[in-house]
């Protein structure tokens, strides 16, 4: 692997513009693809093997066009204190509201509005009414005329002196994130020329990961409408490729400028950073595809495409790192030299080739090492006390009602509970596969449960063999009655009734979402667990890696759990609206933290067995590690948690949850469990920590990440690529 990445990188690095061509050329063919492509939808949302998926399967068959995933829009009207709306000057202002949108802009992706007076759509108090609109098309495909149509609608009943607020998923739009991803990525540039002293090698990482994320991104883009992928698919892709594709630019730089500190000609020195830290990119970048790919796992499309659509993007952001990084090395010239040889930023102005003195990371190793039960415990407890919040996690999907106070959607939502009661918000579909008969029988059962406001009469197919129930929960959609209430309903009927429904289906998807995780969490935890064993030739240092990804996982799951489910510092975090936490988190969390968290432990441990293997002993193998490998090991998470912190600002509640729970698990695992609880358990463990049976080391095979054998091959054996075979393929694995 270390030959095969030594010659790939030299190699790019000699036939530069070439390289640079190829991978401008296919930035180019994403980008012309993504302009050509139609907006991205909102993609089709399914749970495979689930009650309510069956239901909505069911009503395609029997009640064709009404489970079309159409947008629906509904416009509140709430009159003045002290009258109705069913009062003729107001009942004029909200008819004119619906034969604007039946005749208005946009009317011809409309299939159906609904009169208030005629749908029976008014409060008992005659306070409040609304207006059901449907689409023919998603939100997401709604032209800008039709949805300026709906924001319209209501302005002139606004100016007459009505309350008018409209909710739905009409007025969806693709998740804004803000400024705050530029913010990240400002910071992240002034964490590199602080890193590196050097504009020129600071700009590097971000000019390669900037073309791999526009390849991957506009490739998602190209792609959407084909693949059926959600509109927050490639945003997820943006935030993950975009952190890696950085980070993994920054190990090969730092590597390369390192060999040139030794003395190394400078295609030299491209080649063993491709084979030393290149081989570590490889492995980290792995783990972090079987954590994506590994969603597969819960069997939910959306989730399914959203994790190899990201993993794309991080294979993209590998294969940059490789090839293109190096070629860029290459047009850089000596303006990318360490910065020991020109500047005292970095290094302390020693000379090329002369040892490294004592840094921060090597001062921190040996505080370490002196007192590692204290770091252990202090590691351990401050993350299990964070942790804590995590166990009365409730999980849910967001609604209108976890929107911002401020938005239209929140407040028609607010009127509606008002005016109709909490459960109006969250009506429940029950789908009968009988004649009248059995439907009226279901409707006698459903009246009779406790948590029941309304049940409509059933609504027969024209061949009288199905039936659609509305059930009205007296609770609001995401409380635990009404998920109770679901539960009776299925109890008491036979297996002829089905509940669907919005709300029905959020409570699938989390039942779902916690069956998966265990199962999940076992398969990707194992396969990476293989992985670095291969990468440590070890059993205890990927047991360890194991398990103080799962110390941190938890804790920022606490974490979220105390901000946007408790609320705490949460107008700090720009949350609003509490509410359940996202269903899909915990095994996002899992899946995407688990594969960043190895990334810092490849690029940690393998400096240190690197040193270990050429005899140091334990302890100075920790120390040897941090010293070379502490600064850009920080440097890289502080890039990280700024890109992901970046995501915090943006409009949508998943894209923000999500950009929190990462910035705050990585940070957690960054500096508590890599740098604290890591090298405090080497340091307890010494020798055993290496130790590997003798029968798995001869059945494993030697993928030698630390580059032994690379390094043997270039100093002056026979074969070597320096030697007189130089031409000679060598393969290492």
């Amino acid at each position: 692997m270390a030959t095969f990445l030594y010659r790939l990188g030299r190699g790019a690095f000699r036939r530069r513009r070439l390289v640079a061509l190829v991978w401008v050329a296919l930035l180019f063919v994403a980008g012309f693809g993504a302009a050509s492509a139609s907006a991205p939808t909102s993609g089709s949302f399914s749970i495979p093997g689930t009650e309510a998926q069956r239901a909505f399967d069911l009503l395609d068959q029997r009640f064709p066009g009404m489970a079309a995933d159409g947008a629906t829009a509904r416009i509140v009207i709430k009159a003045p204190e002290g009258a109705k709306v069913t009062d003729p000057g107001t009942k004029t202002e909200v008819e004119k509201i619906v034969s604007e949108l039946k005749s208005g802009p946009g009317a011809q992706q409309i299939s159906s509005v609904a009169d208030p007076y005629q749908s029976q759509a008014v409060s008992q108090d005659g306070s409040t009414a609304y207006v059901s609109v449907k689409y023919d098309v998603s939100g997401m495909e709604l032209t800008d005329a039709a949805r300026d149509a709906l924001k319209d609608s209501g302005k002139e009943a606004t100016a007459a002196g009505l309350n008018v607020q409209i909710g739905g998923d009409a007025l969806m739009e693709t998740p804004a994130t803000g400024s705050g991803e530029i913010i990240g990525i400002a910071i992240a540039a002034i964490v590199l020329v602080i890193t590196f002293g050097s504009l020129i090698a600071a700009g590097l990482p971000l000019l390669t990961a900037l073309i791999g994320v526009g390849i991957g991104v506009s490739s998602i883009t190209a792609l959407a409408n084909v693949l059926d992928l959600g509109s927050t698919t490639s945003t997820l892709a943006m935030m993950i490729g975009l952190a890696v594709g950085i980070d993994y630019a920054l190990f090969i730089v730092s590597r390369y400028r390192a060999e040139l500190a030794e003395g190394r000609d400078r295609d030299e020195a491209a080649g063993r950073a491709a084979g030393t830290a290149g081989s570590a990119v490889v492995f980290a970048g792995l783990t972090v595809v079987i954590a994506l790919v590994g969603l597969a796992v819960v069997n939910i499309p959306m989730l399914t495409k959203m994790g190899f659509a990201a993993a794309g993007t991080v294979v993209i952001a590998v294969l940059v790192a490789l090839t293109l990084v190096p070629a860029i090395l290459g047009f850089a010239g000596k303006k990318v030299l360490p910065a020991g040889t020109k500047s005292r930023l970095f290094g302390k102005g020693r000379p090329a080739g002369a040892e490294p003195k004592a840094n921060g990371g090597t001062r921190w190793a040996r505080f370490v090492l002196r007192r590692p039960v204290m770091v252990l415990l202090a590691g351990v407890i401050g993350l299990g006390i964070i942790a804590i919040p995590a166990s009365k996690l409730e999980m849910g999907l967001p609604d209108d009602g976890a929107q911002p106070v401020s938005t239209s959607q929140r407040q028609a939502y607010d009127l509606l509970s008002d005016g109709f009661g909490p459960g109006f918000n969250g009506p429940l579909m029950v789908v009968v596969d009988g004649d009248k008969a059995v439907a009226d029988k279901t409707v006698d059962q459903i009246k009779g449960l406790q948590g029941v406001a309304a049940v409509t009469p059933p609504n027969l197919n024209k061949a009288g063999d199905a039936g659609v129930i509305t059930v009205i929960p007296k609770d609001r959609p995401s409380s635990v009655q009404t998920e109770d209430l679901v539960h009776e309903i299925r109890a008491v009927s036979g297996d002829e009734v089905l509940v669907t429904g919005q709300t029905a289906m959020n409570i699938d998807f989390s039942q779902k979402m916690n069956d998966a995780l265990l199962p999940y969490l076992a398969l990707v935890v194992g396969l990476a667990f293989l992985l670095l064993m291969l990468v440590f030739r070890s059993i205890l240092v990927p047991l360890k890696a194991a398990l103080g990804f799962l110390l941190s996982v938890v804790a920022a799951l606490g974490a979220v759990v105390a901000v946007f489910q408790w609320g705490w510092l949460g107008s700090l975090f720009g949350v609003e609206q509490t509410g359940p936490i996202m269903s899909m988190m915990p095994i996002f969390m899992v899946g995407v933290v688990f594969g960043l968290a190895m990334d810092y432990e490849v690029f940690l441990v393998t400096r240190m067995r690197e040193a270990y293997v050429h005899g140091e002993r334990p302890g100075q193998a920790v120390v040897t590690g941090f010293q070379y490998s502490a600064r850009v090991v920080v440097a890289a998470a502080v890039i990280m948690i700024a890109v992901f912190a970046g995501f915090i600002g943006a409009s949508e509640q998943m894209v923000k949850m999500i950009g929190f729970g990462l910035a705050v698990a990585v940070f957690f695992d960054a500096f508590v469990v890599r740098m604290a609880i890591v090298p405090a358990v080497l340091a307890l463990l010494g020798h055993r920590a290496w130790w590997l049976p003798k029968w798995l080391d001869r059945l494993l095979p030697n993928v030698d990440v630390e580059g032994e054998s690379l390094r043997k091959h270039l100093d002056g054996t026979p074969d070597s690529p320096e030697g007189p075979d130089k031409d000679r393929e060598l393969v290492n694995v």
